[in-house]
């Protein structure tokens, strides 16, 4: 089996690398060791709790005890699935702050600042304002992705927005426009009441080409010769020849894992596991980076919260509505408004993020006692604790061994307990007084800093954006693992292109940024580049002394 190019992983970039690369001419081979994405538990978006939970589409990973959190181990959700993650997330869509290529930028990952990227999240959307307003001179008219606004039915959608901007925060109609900022509407990568996936937006119309074609393999290992990737090695020995170029795209977990079984890493390390390094690379497993959040929940004074649909019955007729007109409840992640505030004056742009439902319930789905609630979803987006992947034995079927180092800094503790009382003043708005009747969690008796940090140690959750183990920056940066245009630093032939090589996590969830990843890929790969935008993001203009 030989190809021009083979792509590692059908996710969220690796779909969008095959889309652009088939498009060019070129022969491309996509390798995906999960199964189908076909069926209600992945395509209905109001269902997202279910295949993150099902060993069918996810790695099963966790990570090692977490010592800050009392040797909590946390769940890392990634999906084994065609579409990879973009298959089991949230369907949220945020785009990220222009500062957070800029700082890209700043960190060695020249090209890519916010001026760089804005035309390939242009070029990967179709935006669907759904008549609420927006930037549309700032979004994309005819890519395959398409990003919608749910409808926003329930009240409290609107309490969340009208309580921010009581509080004296700015509001907001596009986060992903020119002003991030603020309170408002937030977006879902569904169409026409089905997630859409990187499997439905780019590999399905891929595969449609002559030119493209998935082979179903776990990959063990990438093949170099004389400094050289040549091939991929898959269980069972078969071997997937690249002509041209191979591009690695299994994420930010799977993808160092590959270059350690490969022999692409620090040698002192692969050593203990008897893998002969190829290419010394300090860098790779390193910098891992994840967002945390918590969720304040409120017991609701009205039967409006979806609690009201939380029974077989109430489901059945949902899924039924689903299943045969794609409308109604099912048709949304529920995921409907946002916010993206500063947590203090001085920071020039937001580093708290939010997403509101309308309903209080668990990550493992178990609504609290009180029923009838709501819940703010916080936490803070830059966090300076960093962890590593690394391989837990020279096995290719052994799980990696993932530390986050979660917590680690005193600056996390203080930013969490900032996230939860400026979320407890929002929740204090008139505009929230119809519909408040107590708070469930933390619980209002939970209040000093040693209170809301022990609750923080206990209930503080993976938002499931790890990133950063095969960092972007110049080629003479030791701790580099992949050039501006993501090549592999020492070894040819070899690209690397998902959420592994961002220097920093951005702003908010990152599907977006890792689709807009491989697109921007593919056009290093084919040589060509869009050009650069002027487009000026909007910043307050009282940052240095104003929190709101």
């Amino acid at each position: 089996m030989e190809a021009d190019f083979v792509v590692v992983g059908a996710g969220s970039a690796g779909c969008a690398l095959a889309y652009r690369l088939a498009e060019s001419g070129a022969s491309v081979l996509v390798v995906e060791h999960g199964g189908t994405d076909v069926g209600p538990f992945i395509q209905m978006p109001a269902a997202l709790s279910y295949p993150m939970n099902m060993k069918t589409y996810d790695w099963g990973y966790r990570s090692e005890p977490e010592p800050h959190l009392g040797g909590r181990r946390l769940a890392t959700p990634r999906g084994k699935v065609i579409g990879g993650s973009s298959s089991i997330n949230g369907m949220v869509y945020v785009r990220g702050h222009a500062h957070d290529f800029d700082t890209w930028a700043e960190m060695g990952a020249d090209g890519w600042s916010y001026a760089d990227v804005l035309p390939y999240f242009q070029r990967m959307e179709t935006w669907h304002d759904g008549g609420h307003g927006g930037d549309a001179e700032w979004r994309g008219k005819n890519g395959p992705l398409h990003v919608t606004r749910g409808p926003r039915a329930n009240p409290l959608f609107d309490a969340f927005v009208q309580a921010g901007k009581q509080a004296g925060y700015e509001l907001t109609d596009d986060y992903n426009g020119h002003k991030q900022e603020g309170f408002g509407p937030m977006e879902q990568t569904v169409h026409k009441g089905r997630r859409w996936s990187a499997a439905n937006a780019y590999l399905r119309p891929a595969l449609k080409r002559q030119n493209c074609d998935l082979v179903r393999a776990l990959v063990e290992k990438i093949e170099v010769t004389e400094g050289r990737a040549t091939a991929v090695v898959c269980a069972g020995g078969k071997r997937i020849v690249a002509r041209r170029e191979i591009i690695l795209s299994a994420g930010s977990i799977n993808s160092p894992k590959l270059l350690l079984q490969s022999g692409i890493g620090p040698a002192a390390e692969l050593a203990q596991h008897g893998i002969t390094a190829h290419v010394d690379r300090p860098g790779v497993g390193k910098n891992l980076q994840d967002h945390l959040e918590l969720y304040l929940q409120m017991a609701s004074s009205q039967p409006i919260t979806l609690y009201k649909h939380w029974n077989i019955f109430s489901k059945a007729m949902i899924g039924a509505q689903w299943l045969f007109t794609k409308t109604g409840l099912g048709a949304s992640n529920q995921f409907e408004s946002a916010a993206f505030i500063r947590s203090a004056p001085g920071v020039p742009y937001p580093d708290i993020q939010y997403h509101f439902l309308p309903m209080a319930i668990r990550y493992d789905g178990k609504a609290p006692a009180e029923g009838h609630g709501f819940q703010a979803h916080v936490g803070p987006m830059r966090s300076p604790s960093r962890g590593e992947v690394t391989l837990a034995s020279a096995d290719p079927a052994a799980a990696p061994k993932i530390q986050f180092n979660y917590m680690s800094h005193e600056k996390d503790w203080e930013d969490f307990r900032t996230c939860i009382r400026m979320t407890r003043e929002i929740f204090a708005q008139d505009a929230f007084k119809p519909f408040v009747k107590h708070e469930i969690q933390p619980g209002a008796d939970v209040q000093t800093d040693d209170e809301l940090n022990g609750f923080i140690r206990e209930h503080v959750e993976s938002a499931y954006h790890p990133c950063g183990t095969c960092r972007m920056g110049r080629a003479d940066d030791p701790m580099a693992v992949v050039d501006p245009e993501a090549r592999v630093i020492g070894v040819d032939g070899l690209r690397l292109a998902d959420s592994s090589i961002f220097p920093q996590v951005t702003n908010g969830n990152l599907n977006a940024p890792s689709i807009m990843t491989g697109e921007k890929a593919a056009d290093h790969i084919l040589g060509k580049t869009l050009p650069a935008s002027n487009a000026k993001p909007w910043v307050h203009p009282n940052w240095e002394t104003q929190q709101r």
